[in-house]
């Protein structure tokens, strides 16, 4: 039997664990975030098993989840990593830019990052990421080290939240307060 082989399913693990915890959230009243799906165009059909064959993408998607927590609007990607090195290349101009115009209005943006090979889930704030972005359009690093993380922003899973965001999505916006 051949093997499924995708770029496409890459960080559809993290994906799952964040869709359970949204619907844990939305559950309990705490927030309504919905997965926003890739637009896509089909060309060809199994009209017989009603599923697309191929297809190509429409337009370029901006982040993976957008929704409302407590009447705060928020935004957010998510990324999966195998080693303690992200490559920005996994991030897109389009996408930051997206980022950067729903903070200024006043929305929350982030990203959920799962460091696979250390089993490991990280909430970065969208400051931090344009941080390392601007580096790497000033001639810097085109990554960034696990090590130049805020070990305050190590998500733990517990019983019940495989992704506890909204514990990170606080102390951001009590470090937003502050500044």
């Amino acid at each position: 039997m051949p093997t499924w082989n995708s770029r496409g399913l890459r960080g559809s693990t993290l994906e799952e664990l964040v869709n359970r915890t949204n619907e844990k959230y939305r559950d309990q009243g705490l927030a309504l975030i919905q997965k926003i799906p890739t637009p896509i165009t089909p060309v060809k059909m199994d009209k017989e098993h009603r599923q697309i064959t191929l297809a190509y993408f429409d337009q370029r998607s901006t982040v993976d989840y957008i929704g409302a927590v407590q009447g705060i609007p928020v935004c957010f990607d998510a990324k999966e990593c195998v080693t303690d090195t992200f490559p920005l290349h996994n991030i897109h101009a389009h996408q930051m830019e997206f980022m950067k115009a729903f903070e200024a209005q006043g929305g929350v943006a982030f990203f959920l990052l799962s460091y696979t090979g250390r089993n490991e889930m990280y909430y970065m704030r969208f400051v931090q990421m344009e941080r390392f972005w601007k580096r790497a359009e000033e001639g810097g690093r085109k990554s960034f080290r696990y090590e130049e993380l805020d070990p305050e922003f190590f998500m733990h899973s517990r019983t019940g939240v495989l992704v506890p965001y909204l514990e990170m999505l606080q102390k951001d916006l009590d470090l937003r307060e502050e500044t």
